[in-house]
């Protein structure tokens, strides 16, 4: 059953002891290591819909892409490699360039509205909630708007948009949740922030919780830090809570990028060899304190394998195909094991393999 995009309200420091005693100790650390190894090896391509010929239906469209924030290099670099791509393919992609603010995005659907644009794309966190009354003018006045990278699986489209293409958001959050199951045995003790502004969040928080259910003796402590107070509180939220809970031993920034604020409060409470860092997206310098030991575990994307699916699955809308939702963006765990083959310094489509590449010019009939 899927779940609504009702928000249920910041989550603030809400601890939960966590057991169900159908499920041993022996077999919740097994389920865990299991689902660990699976995601840990390099993923395979696998195709969102038939094939269709891009370059014929896309000849005469145009797409214009409203990132949730241009300053964000992870959003970034996905909104570059969409229009690289658009041009390798032979149509027009442009980016509504903004510093995340709503009112900016609002600019953005404004001016899809007003230049005969075919699709607006709302690309990882531009949030169409914000501002439904823009989102319903310009499908009056024949714009398609879409949600990329937004949501998990398991949510509706927000907004009343055509479209919602999305990542595997619970399945990320399962992972975290097994990577410290597994390492600590079935005894974790962890601190997990959030931030509940995020749609991704829901799913990602269901996902960690609903693995930590099967698991006796895990403990966990959930603390909603909102996105804009990440520099100036969660490095002390983190050192006040391992100081009142010195059994804390895990540390789980739900964003990676989080852990530039995390790993000196680590360091500074002087933690660094019992509590670790596990963590989600793949970012390259969060890859990078993989190697330098101040991160344990990052679930990544690869971000070219981002922009191709979420281009595919708007040029299908246009296209006349059956929509996409799941996007088939596969998650790779990347730890000290593994950590070699992202480059020094990590790069951020490197780590995936190629098959995605080949896949998807077969998939729009260009391979040669």
């Amino acid at each position: 059953m899927k779940r609504t995009l009702e928000r249920l309200g910041p989550i603030v420091a809400l601890t939960l002891a966590t057991g169900v005693p159908a499920f041993a100790q022996d077999d919740a650390v097994a389920t865990a290591k299991a689902n660990i190894d699976a995601y840990s090896g390099i993923p395979e391509f696998t195709a969102p819909g038939e094939p269709f010929d891009a370059r014929a239906c896309m000849a005469d469209k145009s797409i214009l892409t409203v990132p949730a924030s241009s300053a964000i290099p992870f959003i970034k670099t996905i909104a570059d490699a969409k229009d690289a791509l658009a041009e390798e393919i032979g149509f027009e992609h442009s980016q509504w360039e903004n510093q995340g603010n709503p009112t900016q995005w609002i600019q953005g659907m404004d001016y899809a509205a007003n230049n005969g644009f075919d699709v607006v794309s709302l690309l990882a966190g531009a949030d169409p909630r914000f501002f439904e009354p823009q989102v319903k003018s310009a499908q009056a006045a024949g714009v398609k708007v879409v949600t990329s990278h937004l949501t998990g699986l398991e949510l509706d489209a927000p907004a009343g948009v055509d479209a919602n293409t999305a990542i595997d958001y619970k399945q990320a959050g399962k992972l975290m949740a097994d990577w410290t199951i597994t390492q600590t045995n079935g005894k974790v003790n962890a601190l997990i922030l959030v931030s509940n502004e995020a749609l991704s969040t829901d799913s990602l928080t269901d996902g960690l919780t609903e693995a930590f259910a099967k698991c006796d003796d895990c403990t966990y402590e959930i603390v909603n830090v909102p996105i804009v107070d990440w520099a100036t509180r969660i490095q002390p939220t983190v050192q006040g809570k391992l100081q009142a809970n010195p059994d804390i031993n895990y540390v789980i920034p739900i964003y990676d990028s989080m852990s530039t604020f995390v790993t000196p409060a680590i360091a500074i409470s002087g933690k660094r060899d019992s509590v670790k860092v596990a963590t989600f997206n793949g970012t390259p310098f969060v890859l990078d304190l993989i190697r330098d030991g101040g991160v344990e575990m990052d679930i990544g994307k690869n971000l070219d394998w981002i922009a191709h699916a979420m281009l595919d699955a708007e040029m299908r809308l246009l296209c006349g195909l059956d929509p996409i939702t799941d996007s088939k963006v596969p998650l790779r765990v990347f730890s000290s094991a593994n950590i070699a083959e992202v480059g020094n310094p990590a790069e951020a489509s490197k780590g995936y393999g190629e098959a995605y590449i080949d896949g998807y010019r077969k998939l729009w009939m260009m391979a040669e």
